[in-house]
């Protein structure tokens, strides 16, 4: 019989695998599919546009991109290794799946970084991107750029003319692109912060405790 433990275990490692499967086939479809910066209408709100970033979720970028992605590989191996000791504790379903989510956000867009400058050619406004040669990319390990694609411009207006500072200007509500891996972050981390905080309660206390052991002398 298949103890708990290893169940668990199994199938944070299937949701792992799947959330990367998703996410690079996704990926690869609108790389492969898109000249840079093209537009698929799919609703008035929502929209496939294809972008790529070289900072972190949702285009944001403030950090070098090597230490960026060196930080990213960094993370992701000790949240699976943190992971890997709370299926053995025997952690709750739900704190199994947020964290694995998070671990499969994270190594797909490390997927990207890591080799899509490798064996992808330039993309373009007016050339699609195709495979090439393992070597022969548009950018060294480490500075592959992430593709984004999901856009929901679910209010796109303009702010009243009255309005002080803002007036006249356009206003769209929630206008970052994101992919599948950073939602599942997001999701992930969302979740944890809902449902999860016991878990994270005994996480920062048992940071707490071993500090102060770490000065208490009888210890």
């Amino acid at each position: 019989m298949v103890s708990r433990h290893y169940l668990k275990g199994l199938v944070a490692c299937f949701l792992v695998l799947l959330i990367l499967v998703v996410d690079q086939v996704i990926k690869i479809e609108v790389k492969t599919g898109m000249y840079l910066h093209e537009s698929i209408r799919v609703f008035d709100w929502f929209y496939i546009y294809f972008i790529e970033n070289e900072g972190m979720a949702y285009g944001m970028t403030f950090i070098n991109k090597l230490v960026l992605t060196l930080f990213r590989v960094v993370v992701a191996i000790a949240i699976s290794i943190y992971l890997y000791k709370q299926v053995r504790k025997g952690a709750r379903w739900g704190y199994v799946i947020c964290l694995a989510m998070i671990i499969a956000g994270a190594g797909g867009n490390i997927i990207d970084c890591l080799f899509y400058g490798q064996i992808f050619s330039p993309s373009t406004a007016s050339s699609i991107s195709h495979f090439v040669p393992w070597g022969e990319g548009y950018a060294p390990v480490f500075y592959g750029k992430v593709v984004d694609m999901f856009y929901f411009p679910i209010i796109d207006t303009y702010w009243p003319d009255w309005m002080p500072f803002w007036g006249g200007e356009h206003f769209i509500f929630f206008s970052p692109i994101f992919n599948f891996a950073d939602s599942c972050i997001s999701v992930g981390v969302v979740c944890l912060l809902l449902f999860c905080r016991k878990e994270l309660g005994e996480v920062s206390f048992s940071q707490n405790d071993s500090h102060s052991s770490e000065h208490d002398p009888k210890v």
